[in-house]
């Protein structure tokens, strides 16, 4: 088995860089009202998805990488929440909602 050289190369990584990019065009049309609120929450769980893997990586130490793909996981249940108000304020579709948890799934 070939060493990875980068946490880039970590498919866990390169799926939540994909689930970034879903959900960025549905942070554009949600309403001005929650450019503070969902969205910001929408965007600082998404990005630590990401930043908690590579942190993890860093780290060199099994036990510890382990608690950084834990909080990485909580992040991704946190979107499926946020998502899930999403659906109730009547901002994404059920469907959009099903796409954006299709992709959560995959990890």
């Amino acid at each position: 088995m070939e060493s990875l050289k980068s946490f880039e190369e970590l498919k866990c990584w390169q799926e939540a860089i994909v689930l970034r990019k879903l959900i960025k065009s549905f942070l554009e049309s949600l309403p001005k009202v929650e450019e503070y609120k969902l969205k910001d929450q929408i965007v600082r769980c998404s990005t630590s998805v990401t930043n908690n893997i590579a942190e993890g990586y860093g780290r060199f130490n099994f036990q510890e990488n382990i608690q950084f793909c834990r909080i990485s996981r909580g992040s991704l249940y946190e979107l499926i929440d946020h998502f899930l108000i999403a659906v109730e304020e009547n901002y994404i579709s059920q469907n959009e909602f099903e796409s954006i948890k299709l992709q959560i799934d995959k990890f």
